[in-house]
C-alpha cells in the first residue's frame, strides 16, 4: 500500500495515526488563528454591525451655566487695636466663637485715666468761675461807662478779660472731653458681630497702640464670593441678561470643597472696573448667604470652592447628551450616525452647557442622529446598527468620558 494512501480500518476497530511533524504545525498554527479571531467576530454580533444607541439633534430648553473658581471673602474683617497704653484687667471672650456687635472684649486699668478726668474736671470748673468774675466786672464797666467815674479803657479790659478766660475755658472743656475718651478707650468692645480669632496678649500684659492687633473679627453672614471671568463671558452675560439687570439677573450656585452642592444661593452685586492685563478676566463679586447650619457655618473666610453661574431663565439651544461628547487634544467631537448607517468623527464647538447637556454652537444640523450609546464600539467609518438611546442604555455598557467645557 502507498505510504499517502488511506488505510480501511473495519468496523468496531481502532487505529492511531501519527501526522508528519510538517503537519502538526500546520494544525496548531490554524488552531490559534481561529481563536485570535474569535473575539473579532464575536465583537460584531451575531447579526452583523453593532447595535449603537443615537440620539437626534434637537432643540430643547438648557439653563444656561459656566463653572468657575472662587474664593469665599468676609464682608467685614476687623483688628482690634489698643488705643491707650494700659495694662489688661480682663479678658471677657471665648476665643474661636461668635461675638456680637457691642460685645465686651477687654477691660484696661482705669484709675490713672479716671484721675485724669478728675484733674480736667476742676480745672474746667476753675476756668468757669473766672469767667463768672470777668462777666460781672465787664457788666460793672460797661454801667459806669456813662458816669464820671467810668473810663472807655476799663470797659476794654474787662471785655478782654472776659473773651480770654472764655478761651481757656472752652480750652479746658477740650481737654476734659480727651481725657475722657481716654478713659472709654480702656473698655474695648467689638464693633461688628462675627467669629473672633484668638489673642494675641493676656491679662496682665501692657498694650499700647504699637502693640499691634490684640485680636480679629471676621463677619459670618453673608459672605463675599469672588471669581475671576474671562471678560468674553461676562460681556455676553451682561449683554444677553441686560433687560433683567445684567449680571445682576444670574444666579449663583457653589460647590463646596467636598463636593457638595451648597444650598443658599447668591446674586453678582459688584465687579471690577477694569481688566486683569495678566488674565484678560473680570473680577466679580456675589454676595452669598451663610446661615447657621446647627453650631457651624458652611462658608469660611478664604476658602476655595467652585462657583456655577447659572442664566437667569433657559434659552433654545440645540442640544445632546454630555454623555455623546468626547474630547482629545484638538478639541470635542462626536460620532455621526449617516443615513447609510456609517459612522462619521465630527468637531463639534461647545457652548455654555450643564453637566447633563452639551449645548451645541457649530458642527451638527438639528435633525443629525449622534452616537450617544456604545461609543467604544465605533470607529469612523464602519457601519452601525442604529437604535433609540433609551433601548440600548443597559447594553451598551459603560459610556466614554464626555467633555468638560
Amino acid at each position: 500500500m502507498p505510504s499517502n494512501a488511506m488505510a480501511v480500518v473495519p468496523r468496531g476497530q481502532h487505529r492511531t495515526f501519527r501526522l508528519p511533524r510538517r503537519g502538526a504545525g500546520w494544525l496548531l498554527a490554524a488552531v490559534a488563528l481561529c481563536a485570535l479571531s474569535a473575539p473579532a467576530r464575536a465583537q460584531m454580533g451575531p447579526g452583523g454591525p453593532p447595535v449603537v444607541g443615537v440620539v437626534k439633534v434637537h432643540k430643547q430648553p438648557v439653563t444656561e451655566r459656566s463653572e468657575y473658581v472662587g474664593r469665599v471673602q468676609a464682608i467685614d474683617h476687623v483688628d482690634i487695636v489698643a488705643r491707650v497704653t494700659a495694662f489688661i484687667e480682663e479678658r471677657a471672650f471665648t476665643e474661636g466663637t461668635e461675638v456680637r456687635q457691642g460685645d465686651l472684649l477687654y477691660r484696661l486699668e482705669r484709675g490713672p485715666f479716671e484721675a485724669d478726668v478728675a484733674a480736667k474736671t476742676a480745672a474746667v470748673a476753675q476756668q468757669a468761675a473766672l469767667l463768672r468774675n470777668a462777666t460781672i466786672t465787664l457788666n460793672r464797666a460797661q454801667t459806669l461807662l456813662h458816669t464820671p467815674a467810668g473810663q472807655q479803657s476799663t470797659v476794654d479790659d474787662a471785655l478782654a478779660q472776659q473773651a480770654s478766660i472764655a478761651a481757656q475755658l472752652q480750652s479746658a472743656q477740650a481737654q476734659l472731653r480727651s481725657s475722657q475718651i481716654n478713659l472709654d478707650y480702656t473698655v474695648i468692645r467689638t464693633p461688628i458681630g462675627g467669629k473672633i480669632s484668638r489673642t494675641t496678649l493676656t491679662v496682665g500684659n501692657v498694650v499700647s497702640p504699637g502693640s499691634g492687633p490684640l485680636v480679629s473679627i471676621v463677619s459670618q453672614d453673608p459672605m463675599y464670593v469672588l471669581f475671576p471671568v474671562s471678560v468674553r463671558a461676562a460681556l455676553d452675560l451682561r449683554d444677553h441678561y441686560a433687560d433683567k439687570g445684567g449680571l445682576g439677573a444670574v444666579t449663583v450656585r457653589i460647590r463646596l470643597p467636598q463636593g457638595t452642592l451648597y444650598g443658599q444661593t447668591g446674586r453678582v452685586d459688584y465687579f471690577d472696573p477694569s481688566v486683569s492685563t495678566s488674565t484678560d478676566t473680570l473680577m466679580l463679586r456675589a454676595r452669598m448667604p451663610n446661615p447657621l447650619n446647627g453650631a457651624n457655618r458652611e462658608l469660611v473666610d478664604g476658602e476655595f470652592v467652585s462657583v456655577i453661574v447659572e442664566g437667569a431663565e433657559p434659552v433654545m439651544a440645540l442640544g445632546i447628551p454630555r454623555a455623546a461628547v468626547l474630547t482629545d487634544q484638538q478639541g470635542s467631537y462626536v460620532y455621526v450616525v449617516g443615513a447609510d448607517n456609517k459612522v462619521a468623527q465630527r468637531r463639534i464647538q461647545l457652548g455654555q452647557s450643564t453637566p447633563e447637556v452639551a449645548v451645541i454652537l457649530d458642527g451638527l444640523i438639528e435633525g443629525e442622529s449622534v452616537v450617544a450609546d456604545g461609543l467604544q464600539r465605533v470607529r469612523p467609518g464602519m457601519p452601525v446598527n442604529p437604535a433609540p438611546a433609551a433601548a440600548t442604555a443597559n447594553a451598551a455598557g459603560p459610556a466614554a468620558t464626555p467633555a468638560r467645557n
